[in-house]
């Protein structure tokens, strides 16, 4: 979940204005990089509890402790919630899930370097205070009420809003964890192109990076739990957008349906105001009341509502693919491997558009509701989505040899779940089940970064 900024204090006098800052994302293909972002939950090791805020073995103390490596606080008031360095973050998500926010960079091997120094200044932090971390797309011991709350203004207001749109909208702040990557388009066309191959293939990614099969100390029956949660949610933001796949979508078409979306917050000083429920438009037209004192609607204030914006791909002024469950050190590259492989080379980008050419929006806003529970055996035409995976990843093996980086390598995870059709759900358990005698708390030993 990216942070606000109110660092563009440009006001906003037209839609158009708003138009040409998303486009103005827009880059040649040599500018093309690749930024991967990944969550994992924090655990005391001695009882496998979540780690607090505020304690001596706390999220402060592991933010405190990566100073020494270079990092800057970050800031809410006078809380302590997240590093920079350079152009990566690190971020708090509001149960306390560590999340890394990756530099743009030129290729699959410099994301594998920067994730192994991240997890490394991680673990040396974390193993002085007694923590640890699971990557997994949800909490598989602790309900929703033992979860911490982080001290970030915004969590009060969605704390507030978010059980009035879904039941499970909560537990998407408490108790998911996922991987994702940005990518950059060199125009309109292409944007239009990646953005809708990348929400209707996202079903598919959901099925082989699934990794939750376990609430609260029991097998829960599904493949992908996180993704079960993000379908009830908030129907307001969620999901595959219909509008993505119209004739004539474009930057000026999803900067209108954006518009209708309802905001959460307005920063002022450093200060959120919380307007949640009602639309950017509405902003824009003055209707908000005086809980915003009259504040002129900016182009930082747009750049914050885009980070509210929750669908299974989100066009900022890149495309973020967002529909995995955290996983594994190699599951964190397959991901940017695999979108990479589809979307940053031509003959690569053709296929994908092809390969999702016959189906209707509808037929992919079906299956987004039929994998969380069923994975790769999820029906899909005359077969089941584990051929669609396998064509996927094929595709993407090709894309990722025209490269010639040598970056086909970080697709091995995912070749091996569509040979042998067992995700790491799957994994799990099997493990569950013949290894751990029923004991959900060993996933913990056996995940564990």
């Amino acid at each position: 979940m990216s942070g606000p900024s109110e660092g563009d204090a440009t006001p906003i006098t037209s839609v158009r204005q708003l138009v040409e800052y998303v486009a103005g994302g827009a880059k040649p293909r040599g500018a093309w990089r690749i930024g991967t972002e990944h969550e994992k939950f924090v655990f005391r090791r001695s009882d496998l509890s979540p780690a607090p805020y505020e304690a001596p073995d706390g999220i402060r103390a592991l933010l405190e402790g990566h100073l020494s490596h270079g990092w800057q606080p970050v800031r809410d008031g006078r809380a302590i919630v997240g590093l920079s360095r350079g152009r990566a973050n690190v971020s708090l998500e509001p149960g306390g899930q560590f999340e890394l926010s990756g530099a743009p960079l030129a290729d699959l091997h410099e994301t594998k370097a920067e994730l192994e120094l991240h997890l490394a200044e991680a673990r040396s932090v974390a193993d002085r205070l007694g923590l640890g971390f699971l990557p997994l797309g949800f909490h598989p011991l602790a309900a929703r009420e033992a979860m911490p709350w982080m001290p970030k203004s915004r969590y009060a207001i969605m704390r507030r809003y978010m059980p009035t749109k879904g039941r499970l909208g909560l537990d998407m702040m408490l108790r998911t964890c996922t991987v994702q990557v940005n990518l950059d388009a060199e125009d309109e066309r292409d944007m239009v192109e990646k953005f809708r191959i990348g929400l209707a293939l996202q079903p598919v990614a959901i099925a082989l990076f699934a990794n939750s099969p376990f609430t609260e100390g029991r097998p829960n029956g599904y493949q992908s739990f996180r993704a079960q949660v993000w379908t009830d949610t908030d129907p307001d933001r969620c999901g595959i957008p219909s509008v993505v796949f119209e004739d004539g979508f474009g930057y000026e078409r999803w900067v209108d349906w954006v518009l209708d979306v309802p905001m959460f917050f307005v920063q002022r000083q450093g200060r959120y105001i919380d307007v949640a429920g009602q639309s950017f438009r509405d902003f824009l037209a003055g209707r908000l009341g005086a809980e915003t004192e009259g504040a002129t609607p900016t182009i930082g204030d747009f750049a914050d509502h885009l980070t509210t914006i929750f669908t299974e791909v989100r066009l900022k002024r890149y495309l973020e693919m967002r529909g995995a469950d955290a996983g594994s050190p190699e599951m964190i590259l397959a991901l940017p491997a695999l979108w990479v492989g589809l979307l940053y080379d031509p003959g690569a980008q053709a296929e994908a558009a092809a390969l999702i050419r016959d189906q209707p929006c509808r037929d992919w806003q079906t299956l987004h509701r039929e994998v969380p529970r069923f994975g790769l055996s999820a029906p899909f035409c005359d077969t089941t989505v584990r051929w669609l995976a396998r064509e996927m990843v094929a595709i993407a093996r090709r894309g990722l040899i025209a490269r010639g980086l040598g970056e086909e390598v970080y697709l091995a995870p995912l070749e091996e779940i569509v040979a042998k059709g067992r995700t790491q759900a799957s994994h799990w358990l099997e493990r569950c089940d013949q290894a751990w005698g029923g004991d959900v708390r060993r996933v913990f030993e056996d995940a564990a970064l």
